[in-house]
C-alpha cells in the first residue's frame, strides 16, 4: 500500500505531507514514557508485516495492521507509522522519501479512525463483540487505506483512474485476512495482558 515517488501530483504531496505533521503532533503530544515501548513494538510489527509483498498487476498487496495499530495507539499511531515508513523507505526503498508524508497519512488516518470506531468495543467485557471490533478494525484499516490511495492516484490524473479501481478490488481478500488476525491479536492480548488494551473490561471465559 505504498505510494512509490514519482506517482503523486506535487499538491497532493504538500497536503499529505501536512496532514501527516499534524497528525504526528497531536501523537507525540498525547505519548509518553509509559507508552513508549509500546509505541516501538506496534512500529516494529508494521515494519515486518509489510515487508512480504505479493505483485498483483501494477501494483502489490501486503499485510499492514493499521486497525491493530490504531486501536492500540490511536493518535499515536502517526509518529508510529511515520517512523517505520521512513525506515522502509531508506533501507528497502518502499515507497520513498517525497512520499513519506502521503504514505503516513494513508496508513495513519484509518489508524486513527480504527480507534474511533472500535476501541471502546475492543475494551468492553463481552469477548464475542471485543473480536467482531477487532476483525471490523482490520478489514475498515485496510479499506479505508486502498480508498485513499486510489483517491490521491485520481486526483493526480485520470490516466490513474483503472490502476485506482484495481487497488482497491486487490485489496479485498487482504481486508478478510488483516480481520482475522487482528480479532485473533485481539482476543489473545485480552486473555494474557488486558491492560495493554487500556482500561479494559475483562471479562474470564
Amino acid at each position: 500500500m505504498h505510494i512509490s515517488e514519482g506517482v503523486i501530483a506535487a499538491p497532493v504531496l504538500i497536503a499529505g505531507a501536512a496532514g501527516a505533521v499534524a497528525g504526528c503532533a497531536v501523537g507525540l503530544k498525547k505519548m509518553d514514557l509509559e507508552n513508549t515501548p509500546k509505541v516501538a513494538v506496534l512500529s516494529s510489527a508494521f515494519f515486518v508485516a509489510s515487508l512480504i509483498h505479493i505483485p498483483v498487476g501494477p501494483t502489490s498487496v501486503h499485510l499492514v495492521l493499521t486497525g491493530l495499530v490504531g486501536i492500540l495507539l490511536g493518535w499515536m499511531s502517526f509518529p508510529a507509522l511515520l517512523v517505520a515508513l521512513f525506515l522502509q523507505a531508506v533501507l528497502l526503498q518502499f515507497g520513498g522519501i517525497t512520499t513519506l508524508g502521503v504514505n503516513t497519512l494513508v496508513m495513519a488516518a484509518p489508524a486513527l479512525l480504527c480507534y474511533i470506531l472500535f476501541a471502546q468495543f475492543v475494551r468492553g467485557r463481552n469477548n464475542a463483540v471485543a473480536a467482531v471490533a477487532g476483525f471490523l478494525a482490520g478489514a475498515t484499516g485496510i479499506l479505508l487505506g486502498g480508498m485513499i490511495v486510489a483517491l490521491f492516484l485520481i486526483s493526480t490524473g485520470e490516466q490513474f483512474i483503472t490502476v485506482a479501481k484495481l487497488f482497491v478490488v486487490v485489496h479485498l481478500p487482504v481486508m478478510i485476512v488483516e480481520g482475522i488476525l487482528t480479532a485473533f491479536v485481539v482476543t489473545f492480548i485480552r486473555r494474557i495482558k488486558p491492560d495493554v488494551l487500556g482500561g479494559v473490561m475483562y471479562e474470564k471465559y
